[in-house]
């Protein structure tokens, strides 16, 4: 498996296998279409190549609006691989891109840098300037171009369309439950620990104050999340506040914090990826210090519950 870049410093693919895609989430309805790619790539001896876009169009095309990924590149390069797809292609996207007419994305880019002997690509797929390329096109090309074309089934493209909907509609809502069995894993976010106000520690629930690696990733709804943090190679079970935290202060930015069980190193720098399991339950404002108090070790018992009935599934 290899990961490129550098479009300009590419090796010869042999019988390449070419599909194109953002697969944000990387999720179960995408695993069928690339277990696909990667099965005709094993018929034909040939390299399954998957081409990716950074930034993502969107953000170039579409500035002003939220972007809201399920899956940030690093991650997304990962959970590609791990299907079995050989070869991983990010395509820098900038305007000149952009404006390369779809006839010349076909012969200059496609055909021109990469010779594929097969391109797979649902029905849906558009692309060059002002997206005028489509699958007829691709096929008018085909035999000047010499590459077989093959259509993903439209049954597999639009299920996997309604997840990726489906996905960030359950995040925005909270429900990282039903997010994570649509993905096929728990659904995470990288995040780095900063300082924070320290209150946590001073009634005996320290938490890591965490700024989102990727900005442009969603986070689940305000509330309070059963979690499980990576830090260091081991798996912490612990509890996540995303919200203003009204009992104790009156900011009016959203604070992430997760206080995690039985870790009680120094974390400020670090790098964690957060698991979401649950939401537990609503932001609440409590009248005093001692009530906060009582309902976090409500909440920790709650969530090591969850945690301990999630991991006998």
């Amino acid at each position: 498996m290899a990961v490129f870049f550098d479009i300009q410093h590419l090796p010869e693919f042999k019988n390449a296998v070419l599909t194109i895609g953002t697969f944000d989430g990387v999720h179960r309805g995408h695993k069928a279409i690339l277990e696909q790619v990667v099965n005709h790539a094993r018929q034909v001896h040939g390299e399954s190549i998957l081409l990716t876009f950074e930034p993502h169009p969107r953000k170039l095309l579409f500035p002003d609006q939220p972007l809201g990924i399920i899956t940030p590149l690093r991650q997304k390069l990962k959970l590609i691989t791990d299907l079995g797809i050989e070869h991983i292609v990010v395509v820098p996207f900038t305007r000149e891109f952009a404006r390369l007419s779809a006839q010349d994305y076909i012969e200059r880019f496609l055909v021109g840098i990469f010779h594929p002997a097969s391109i797979v690509i649902g029905y849906d797929h558009r692309f060059g300037h002002d997206r005028m390329g489509d699958l007829k096109l691709l096929e008018k090309c085909e035999q000047q171009g010499g590459y077989e074309l093959m259509e993903i089934p439209a049954q597999l493209i639009d299920d996997a369309a309604v997840s990726s909907t489906k996905i960030r509609h359950a995040i925005t809502d909270g429900r990282v439950d039903d997010a994570s069995h649509m993905l096929g894993r728990d659904y995470s976010f990288t995040g780095t620990v900063m300082h924070g106000h320290k209150l946590g520690r001073t009634i005996g629930y320290p938490t890591a104050n965490l700024k989102p690696v990727d900005p442009e990733q969603i986070i689940p709804a305000i509330g309070i999340y059963a979690i499980q943090a990576l830090y260091n190679g081991t798996m912490y079970n612990g509890m996540m506040s995303i919200g203003y935290n009204p009992t104790v202060t009156d900011t009016k930015s959203i604070k992430l914090e997760a206080n995690l069980f039985d870790l009680e190193e120094d974390l400020y720098g670090a790098e964690l990826e957060i698991s979401f399991i649950k939401r537990i339950r609503d932001e609440q404002k409590f009248d005093s210090i001692e009530a906060l108090k009582q309902q976090l070790h409500k909440d920790k018992e709650d969530v090591l519950k969850i945690i301990s009935s999630n991991s006998k599934m």
